[in-house]
């Protein structure tokens, strides 16, 4: 990508004593401005531990880190650690301090006067849509693990920083409230644009939350890098393909949007049987219109606009075309690669 990257780690390697190879070998990684970047493999592969060598909760044995193109590997492990947000799935928060002393951890430790900090705690937990009133002279053993999580987000924000690091951030919590916490975080980036490196061994949320992912083996060997929508299409080795397992095409329908087909045009919106067929916008998903179409058992669906009048349909043959379109579209981008290298 053009431009200089967020976060550089260049031959980072970490080898702790006694064990019998390195946790992390030789990772060379980019990180460009405002992207997610999500680290996915298998438990033990190293990627936690590349987490903390990036804010050096742990020193790396050989290589170089570069944040903004500076190289911070010999700098103040502690005031670099206050330029970068950390969330943890454990959260993590202080239990003698109330939700507003525990947001404001990292501006008292900046030494912000006192009004600038009481406006910033109330400002982060609107933010994650915690009303200040309510929740900034409560203690963490008052609150739900959803909303506990939310708090670690805002203390991590504490300081406006530009990058994030969030390690399996929403792994402990309930399938409903995880979603719904993903969800909030992405309209959050859309605002934002934090440079924010996540670590999950789910590969359907790193699809999900990732603007492009690393799939990671042992060591932290980095075995494929790109967009979500390239690995799934085009997986490059069989620890890739294996990895993100079955049913890769029915996650690749969820990168392609109803508005970008050629859609159908619209004659009746009623099947054989004089029942309604399913309706979606033009913004949704192919996979939501997959799914509208199981639903009503149909072979397609009406795209409405936003006045609700009928605008075309979607049918089966469409999916199958996406798909077709995105796998040849991947081919072509690697054999570039190869040619190129």
């Amino acid at each position: 990508m053009a431009g200089e990257p967020k976060i550089r780690l260049d031959h980072v390697s970490k080898i702790y004593q006694g064990a019998e190879g390195p946790a992390v070998a030789e990772l060379t990684l980019d990180i460009d401005p405002g992207e997610i970047l999500v680290l996915v493999g298998p438990s033990g592969c190293g990627k936690s531990t590349t987490l903390r060598l990036i804010n050096r909760m742990i020193e790396p044995t050989s290589g170089r880190i570069y944040l903004d193109g500076d190289d911070v590997t010999d700098v103040n492990p502690d005031q670099l650690r206050r330029r970068i947000g950390y969330v943890i799935q454990q959260i993590g928060l202080f239990p003698h301090q109330t939700i507003a002393e525990n947001v404001a951890t990292v501006p008292k430790m900046l030494r912000w006067d006192r009004k600038r900090i009481s406006t910033r705690v109330d400002e982060l937990l609107e933010l994650v849509g915690l009303d200040p009133r309510v929740y900034r002279d409560r203690y963490p053993k008052e609150l739900s693990g959803g909303q506990a999580q939310r708090v670690g987000v805002a203390r991590a924000l504490g300081a406006d920083p530009s990058i994030m690091l969030m390690d399996e951030p929403f792994g402990a919590i309930d399938p409903i409230t995880r979603e719904s916490l993903q969800n909030e975080f992405l309209r959050l980036q859309e605002e934002l644009r934090k440079t924010i490196v996540f670590v999950t061994h789910d590969i359907d949320e790193a699809i999900k939350m990732g603007d492009r992912i690393a799939i990671l083996g042992e060591q932290s060997v980095v075995h494929q890098a790109d967009t979500p929508e390239r690995i799934l299409a085009y997986p490059v080795d069989d620890f890739v393909r294996s990895f993100i397992g079955a049913g890769t095409a029915m996650k690749g329908l969820a990168f392609e949007r109803v508005g970008d087909l050629d859609l159908a045009p619209f004659d009746e919106g009623r099947n054989g049987d004089g029942k309604p067929v399913g309706t979606i916008t033009a913004d949704a998903t192919l996979f939501e219109a997959l799914e509208e179409m199981l639903r009503t058992a149909d072979g397609k669906t009406v795209v409405v606009d936003e006045s609700g009048r009928p605008a075309g349909v979607v049918e089966l043959s469409h999916l199958s075309d996406a798909l077709r379109t995105a796998q040849d579209e991947a081919r072509r981008h690697y054999d570039e690669l190869g040619a190129a290298s």
